[in-house]
């Protein structure tokens, strides 16, 4: 073992130790490592930096914007309220289809963005259903992470480690090479998950009775536009109540009021009806076609179609001058700048005989406000108390099938080869922001610089453990100890060494750590590397046994899960991936191709 070798050895030992204890963050953590590598020039400047501008860091850049563009138009959460129309009078179906949409959807977007776009219709199902929030949101999660072997961009560790083979003289990974297995293994994943898992999940039914316990229930109004499919139906085929999560309290038609509606109500155009809901239930009400809040004032208003829109809740302070005043007697908009979208009223139940825009105001009462942002910075504390953001919904939903077709055309023209994946991504962000379906702020946000700043330095670390002679090192090390036990002894090792490394570091870094190591033991070995480097792809995902993936981070508050309760759940779904992944990688991907 050379100095250089025994360096970048003690390095990894480092970043493991950082990257489990998040002591600093996986960028920093990154920078670090490519100092620690420039310094004492293992690496040039330049060899350091080269992956920064790699391909594979521009098509993530591209996918990012991407999927940036159909969530911000509401897509994905229109899907999620479609599944919840078809289901809603069965809740475990709906739970069910929940999961297994988060597979196909998460097969081209990220998963992260997919758990979090099912989220709260995840936990409106579990509701209605009367089952625990925690029943729900880890197979979600788990499902979502699954499907990352099926394409080539459902995970940015695919492209990471796609982009990487170039270099070592071997083939990208194909569009849909990854298929076969992933498919198949997202299949099984999904038959435990759904049939063999739910006894592992704990119910926490009583923590999330006391967590839901006085969350704010909003008053609003929605109108039955023209035009409308709703038209004609009655309220109980409409489904409005089940799928968006919310009670029917009144119908209003022109002057007569109907409260307590019995489910025999013919809805007609220009209805308008009362609802009690959650503030992210009311503002769902904008990505169902046929209906829309009602607030009183033209669609087309500018203040309510700007690309700066955002909705806020505000508490009415004692000393308001809003006290006893209705919004629209008051001439509150004209005033603020703001619509009231809905009341929420703790003190009591509120007289709604008339229009809610007439209803009148009282200490204590939270609104849920929609306007400019320079008007809701305007806001005075005294009278109007900013609560939260609760912007999570989508100003531009009419763009949403426009920015669907840009997503789908930019992944079949980068897909079929017409065009660099690269080049095809980033020409469909550009086409999102042109059409105005996406703002280029919103671009920008989008985009996670600290994972690509990770990306980008952990490349520079694979070139270093080639270098110095240290891939060559691990790999003698393999050859030695497991190749007497077969080659399928050596895919199980890799797989096993990137799933253990996966789990308290990024997937990315873990792969980007064993990758070399697998191409250099494929090569001593005198076999084909493409079975290993598929072992590394798919055990790069299985983040199974801690909630650090962050589709599991993201679930892990709602569901009240405790941090053993994912190795507990996760541990059978690790084996039977390991062990599906034995059975058909070297079927798919042979050790001795043509032979």
């Amino acid at each position: 073992m050379t100095p250089e070798i025994a360096y970048l050895l003690s390095l990894i030992v480092v970043a493991l130790v950082l990257f489990a204890t998040e002591i600093l963050s996986i960028d920093i953590v990154g920078l670090a490592l490519l100092l620690a590598l420039t310094v004492p020039g293992i690496l040039s400047p330049d060899e350091a930096l080269a992956g920064f501008g790699s391909e594979t860091i521009f098509v993530l850049i591209g996918l990012f914007v991407l999927t940036a563009g159909i969530a911000r138009t509401g897509v994905v959460e229109r899907i999620g309220l479609r599944l919840a129309s078809f289901g809603s009078d069965r809740p475990q179906l709906l739970t069910r289809l929940l999961v297994t949409s988060a597979t196909a959807l998460s097969a081209f977007i990220s998963n992260t963005v997919t758990t979090a776009m099912l989220l709260p219709l995840s936990v409106g199902s579990a509701k209605r259903a009367g089952i625990s929030v925690s029943k729900v949101l880890m197979p979600l999660a788990y499902a979502s992470i699954l499907a990352g072997g099926i394409t080539v961009i459902a995970t940015s560790t695919n492209l990471v480690i796609s982009g990487e083979l170039p270099s070592y003289g071997l083939e990208r990974i194909g569009f849909f090479e990854l298929a076969p297995v992933g498919i198949g293994l997202t299949l099984v994943g999904l038959v435990y998950l759904l049939f063999l898992a739910p006894p592992l999940i704990p119910d926490r039914f009583k923590e999330d009775r006391l967590a839901t316990y006085g969350l704010r229930r909003y008053i609003s109004e929605i109108v039955v536009t023209t035009g409308s499919k709703l038209a004609g139906q009655t309220l109980t085929e409409s489904k409005l109540g089940e799928t968006l999560n919310v009670t029917v309290l009144g119908v209003k038609r022109g002057e007569k009021r109907q409260l307590s509606p019995r489910g025999n109500v013919v809805l007609e155009e220009g209805d308008v009806l009362l609802i009690e809901g959650d503030a992210e239930d009311i503002l769902a009400v904008k990505d169902v076609m046929g209906i829309d809040i009602d607030t009183g004032y033209k669609a087309a208003d500018p203040d309510l179609e700007s690309d700066e829109v955002r909705m806020v809740e505000a508490m009415v302070m004692p000393d308001s001058r809003w006290v006893r005043k209705s919004p629209r007697g008051a001439g509150f908009r004209k005033s603020t700048g703001l619509t009231v979208l809905a009341i929420h009223s703790p003190g009591g139940e509120k007289d709604f005989r008339r229009h809610l825009s007439r209803t009148r105001m009282k200490a204590g009462d939270v609104l849920l406000l929609q306007g400019d942002v320079e008007n809701i910075q305007k806001l005075d504390p005294q009278h109007l108390m900013n609560l939260e953001d609760v912007s999570g919904h989508h100003p531009r939903s009419q763009k949403g099938p426009l920015a669907a077709v840009i997503f789908v055309a930019s992944l079949i023209v980068g897909g079929s080869g017409l065009l660099p994946m690269s080049i095809a991504f980033l020409a469909g962000g550009l086409a999102l922001v042109l059409t105005g379906a996406l703002l280029p702020e919103e671009g920008y946000r989008a985009i996670d610089w600290r994972l690509l700043v990770l990306i980008g330095c952990m490349m520079a670390f694979g070139v270093a453990m080639k270098e110095t002679g240290t891939s060559t090192y691990i790999a003698d090390l393999v050859v030695r100890h497991v190749s007497p036990h077969g080659e399928l002894a050596v895919l199980a090792a890799f797989f096993a060494l990137t799933a253990f490394l996966t789990q308290p570091m990024s997937n990315q870094a873990a792969a980007l750590i064993v990758l070399p190591v697998a191409i250099e033991s494929a090569m001593t070995l005198g076999f084909d590397p493409r079975p290993l480097v598929m072992s590394v792809t798919f055990a790069a995902s299985c983040s199974f046994l801690t909630p650090l993936e962050p589709a599991c981070i993201l679930v892990y508050g709602p569901g009240r899960y405790r941090f053993f309760d994912f190795f507990k759940v996760g541990l059978p779904l690790t084996i039977v991936v390991f062990v599906f992944c034995m059975l058909l990688i070297p079927i798919f991907w042979p050790f001795h191709p043509g032979s």
